[in-house]
C-alpha cells in the first residue's frame, strides 16, 4: 500500500468524490477539503506529501492557498487544477511553485503517472531527511565518519550539493577518502538509480585513455575488432568520477571540454553524435590552480569542472576523529574475520594519536586490518601495531625519545613525521626546520606512505 498523503482542495462534491475514489483505488491516503480555508486546517493535522487544488474555490483560491503555504516554509509539490481560460493564474501559480497543472476534465492516466513520479521523488526526499538528521546526531554519512569541525564541513557540502546536477572538484591527499566522497554525492543524488563508474586517469595509458572515455568504433585502430563503450556512455543517466584528472594529457582534455559543453561525444573512429546525460565529478591530490598554472590542466576546463570544490581534510587536522574510524574499522575487520573484538586500549589510540598519518584514512585503515588480524584478544594493544607505530613516542618537551637499534632510515623517517607533527601539519615550515626543500620532504613522505601500504 502506498503511504503517500494527498490532500485534495476541490469545492464541487461530485468532481472531488470521483478523485477520491479514483486516488484510493491506487493506494494513496486522501482528504478533502471543499475551499482553501479548509485545506489550509487539514494541511496542519494531515501534512499531506502532495496536494491537488483547483483555481477557483470559495473563502480562499488555489493561489491564495499556495502563497499560504510557501509563506509557512513548507515543500508540498502542488498540482493546479484549471478551468477553460485561466491561463494568467495558472502562470501566477507556476511562479509561485505549483509543480504542475491540469485543464479540467483531468485525464485519470495522466494524472496517475504524474502522483507516481511526484510520489517517488517524495519518498527519496524523505529518505533523504532522515539521513540527514541522522548525519547531525552521530556525524556519519553513508561510509564517511567524522564529528570533527573538518568534516562536518565536509558532510554539509555534501548535502548541499548532491541534488544538483552541477559539476564538482574534490581535492585532497591521497588516503583522505575523494572516491567516498563521489559516491556518496551519487548516492544522495536523484540519479542514484543510475550508474556509477569511476575512473582513474593516472592509471591508464595515455595511448588507451581516449577509447577508455569515449569508446571506439570496429576499426578504429589496430586490435578494435570491435565496437566497445566508453566510460560516458556507460555512465549515461548517472554519474562519472574522473580520479586524478590532473594527469590527463592537455589534448585529450580539450575533447574532455567539448564533451563537457555539448553533453554529447563521437567514439574514436565514428562519426555519430551520442547524447549524454551525466553528471562528472572531478578528484585530484593536486593542488588544481597551482596545476593550472604550471599548464597541467586546462585553465577552461577547470572552470567548466569547478562548479563547486569540496577539499578533503588530512587524517592530522582531525585526529579527534580518530576515535570514531579507530572503532569502525576494528569492528568491520573483526566481523570479517569473525572475531569478537571491541575496540582498542587507551595506549594503543595514544600511539594511534602520535603517528603523523602521512597515507591518511586509507593507513589507518590497512593499520587496523592488520592489527585485528595478528590479535588474539578481546581488545587492540599496542603490541598489535606495526614496529613503525609500536617505536612512535609522542614529542615531550620538543625532545624525541628514539629506541637504540633503530636504522638511520627509520630516525630520519621519525624526525620527519615528528617534525610535521610539531609544524602543526604544515609541510612547508617543516621543511624549512629540517632545512630541506619543500619537494624534498614531499617526496620522502610519499616514499614513506607507499612502505607503509
Amino acid at each position: 500500500m502506498n503511504e503517500t498523503r494527498i490532500l485534495v482542495a476541490e469545492d464541487d462534491v461530485s468532481t472531488h468524490e470521483d478523485w477520491r475514489d479514483s486516488l484510493q483505488s491506487w493506494g494513496y491516503k486522501v482528504e478533502i477539503a471543499e475551499d482553501g480555508v479548509r485545506a489550509l486546517e487539514i494541511i496542519n493535522s494531515f501534512q499531506p506529501n502532495i496536494v491537488l487544488a483547483d483555481l477557483r474555490m470559495p473563502r480562499k483560491d488555489g493561489l491564495e492557498l499556495l502563497q499560504d503555504i510557501k509563506s509557512l516554509g513548507l515543500y508540498i509539490p502542488t498540482i493546479m487544477i484549471s478551468g477553460q481560460g485561466e491561463i494568467p493564474e495558472v502562470v501566477q501559480a507556476i511562479k509561485l511553485g505549483a509543480v504542475d497543472y491540469l485543464r479540467k476534465p483531468v485525464d485519470p492516466p495522466h494524472l496517475r503517472q504524474i502522483l507516481r513520479t511526484l510520489a517517488e521523488n517524495v519518498a527519496m526526499r524523505e529518505e533523504n531527511l532522515a539521513l540527514r538528521r541522522r548525519l547531525a546526531d552521530v556525524g556519519e554519512l553513508g561510509p564517511l565518519f567524522g564529528q570533527s569541525r573538518p568534516m562536518r564541513k565536509v558532510i554539509a557540502a555534501i548535502e548541499r550539493i548532491a541534488d544538483s546536477s552541477a559539476s564538482v572538484v574534490i581535492t585532497g591527499e591521497s588516503g583522505t577518502g575523494k572516491e567516498l566522497v563521489a559516491r556518496t554525492i551519487h548516492q544522495l543524488s536523484a540519479r542514484r538509480s543510475g550508474p556509477y563508474i569511476g575512473v582513474n586517469c593516472a592509471a591508464i595509458p595515455e595511448t588507451l585513455m581516449e577509447s577508455e572515455l569515449f569508446g571506439h568504433e570496429r576499426g578504429a585502430f589496430t586490435g578494435a575488432d570491435r565496437r566497445r563503450e566508453g566510460c560516458f556512455e556507460n555512465a549515461n543517466g548517472g554519474t562519472l568520477l574522473l580520479d586524478e584528472v590532473t594527469e590527463m594529457k592537455p589534448e585529450l582534455q580539450a575533447k574532455l571540454l567539448r564533451v563537457l559543453e555539448e553533453q554529447s561525444l563521437r567514439r574514436v573512429g565514428g562519426t555519430a553524435e551520442i547524447p549524454l546525460d551525466v553528471r562528472v565529478l572531478a578528484a585530484s591530490n593536486r593542488d588544481v590552480l597551482q596545476a593550472v598554472r604550471e599548464g597541467k590542466l586546462r585553465e577552461d576546463l577547470f572552470y567548466r569542472l569547478n562548479v563547486f570544490t569540496i577539499p578533503l581534510p588530512p587524517l592530522r587536522e582531525r585526529t579527534e576523529d580518530l576515535p570514531l574510524l579507530a572503532q569502525h574499522f576494528v569492528r568491520h575487520f573483526a566481523e570479517q574475520n569473525k572475531k569478537e573484538i571491541d575496540g582498542v586500549d587507551d595506549e594503543c589510540m595514544a600511539a594511534l594519536r602520535a603517528h603523523p598519518w602521512p597515507g591518511n584514512v586509507r593507513q589507518l585503515r590497512n593499520v587496523l586490518e592488520a592489527a585485528v588480524i595478528v590479535c588474539d584478544e578481546r581488545i587492540v594493544r599496542k603490541s598489535h601495531l606495526s614496529q613503525e607505530l609500536r617505536a612512535v613516542s609522542p614529542v615531550d618537551g620538543g625532545y624525541i625519545k628514539m629506541r637504540l637499534g633503530s636504522s638511520l632510515d627509520e630516525l630520519e623517517r621519525e624526525l620527519i613525521y615528528r617534525t610535521v607533527e610539531f609544524a602543526g601539519g604544515n609541510r612547508t615550515r617543516a621543511a624549512q626546520i629540517l632545512g630541506v626543500s619543500a619537494r624534498t620532504l614531499y617526496n620522502k613522505l610519499e616514499r614513506y606512505n607507499h612502505s607503509s601500504q
